[in-house]
C-alpha cells in the first residue's frame, strides 16, 4: 500500500504520528470508449470555451459562478486556505459507536503509527476498545475539510470519512403514512423466513457476479480472435419476466418461501 498523507492525531495534549493509506479498492475490470467502427481510442480534451484551444491541465484553475460572476480560484488561493495547510486529525469528541448512522460512512482509510515507538497508537487503539466509543475527528485532505469516524479494526485503528449533516437527505415516502395491518401470523412466518436464513456473515463467501462474467466473456473474446456469440460463453440464463407480472398474495409468498429454506436446509443436512 501507498501512503497517501502523514500526519498525527491529536486529542488533549496526546500527540500521535501516523500514516494514512486507503483501505480500500476498486476490484473493476478497467475499460475506456472506442470508435464502434474501427475501434479507434476515444479521448477527451480540455477544450476553452472562449478561444477554442486545448487546455494543459497545469494552466487549469477553479471557478465558482453564482449565476451573474465567475469567481477565478488559483491553486495558490487553494493552498492558502489554513485548513488545507493543517496535518493534524483532531479528535473533536468520543462518543457511543452505536450512535454512528451507517448511512453516513464513506471512504476508509487504515492508519500506520508514524514514530519509533507506537505507544501512543497502541494507547488509544486500547482505549477506544475499552470505553467502546468512537472518536469523532476532523481534519483535511485533498482540499476538503473531513469530519470522520475514529474506531478499531483489529490492531488497526480505521478513519472513516462521515457525510456532512446536509448531504444525507431525508426520506419522505407518502405511501408509508398510510396504516397498515400486519396480522401476528404474518409477523410469525416472516420471522420464520428470517430465522431459515439466519447465519454468521462472512464476506469472503460474496463475489462481484457481473465482474466475473465480464473478465469471462473477455477472456473468451481473446481465445476466440474476437469472433464470439456470447450464448456460447454464458448460455441462456436470461430469464425473462413480464412487466405485468401478478402481484402475488404476501402470506403465500412467506408461506413458499419458509417451505423452500426448510427443504433447501434439509437437503444440505442430509
Amino acid at each position: 500500500m501507498r501512503t497517501i498523507w502523514k500526519g498525527a492525531l491529536t486529542f488533549g495534549l496526546v500527540n500521535v504520528p501516523v500514516k494514512v493509506y486507503s483501505a480500500t479498492e476498486d476490484h473493476d475490470v478497467p475499460l475506456h470508449q472506442v470508435h464502434a467502427a474501427d475501434g479507434g481510442r476515444i479521448r477527451y480534451q480540455r477544450i476553452c470555451e472562449l478561444d477554442g484551444e486545448v487546455v494543459p491541465y497545469a494552466e487549469i484553475d477553479k471557478a465558482y459562478d453564482d449565476g451573474e460572476r465567475t469567481v477565478v480560484l488559483t491553486a495558490e488561493d487553494i493552498a492558502s486556505l489554513p485548513a488545507e495547510k493543517s496535518r493534524e486529525i483532531e479528535v473533536v469528541e468520543f462518543v457511543p459507536s452505536d450512535q454512528i448512522d451507517l448511512l453516513t460512512l464513506d471512504k476508509a482509510y487504515y492508519l500506520e503509527p508514524d514514530s519509533t515507538s507506537p505507544k501512543a497508537y497502541v494507547l488509544l487503539r486500547k482505549t477506544l476498545e475499552q470505553t467502546d466509543r468512537t472518536a469523532i475527528v476532523r481534519f483535511s485532505l485533498r482540499q476538503k475539510t473531513r469530519l470522520a469516524a475514529l474506531r478499531v479494526r483489529g490492531d488497526v485503528l480505521v478513519l472513516q470519512t462521515l457525510l456532512w449533516a446536509d448531504e444525507v437527505r431525508e426520506a419522505s415516502f407518502p405511501s408509508l403514512d398510510e396504516p397498515v395491518k400486519i396480522s401476528a401470523k404474518e409477523l410469525e412466518l416472516s420471522a420464520s423466513l428470517v430465522e431459515s436464513f439466519s447465519s454468521d456473515f462472512d464476506p469472503d463467501e460474496f463475489v462481484d457476479e457481473y465482474q466475473q462474467e465480464l473478465r469471462t466473456l473477455i477472456d473468451a473474446k481473446l481465445d476466440k480472435g474476437d469472433a464470439l456469440d456470447t450464448s456460447e460463453t454464458f448460455g441462456d440464463q436470461a430469464e425473462k419476466k413480464d412487466a405485468g407480472e401478478e402481484v402475488i398474495d404476501l402470506m403465500a409468498a412467506l408461506k413458499a418461501s419458509v417451505e423452500r429454506s426448510r427443504a433447501a436446509r434439509e437437503g444440505a443436512a442430509s
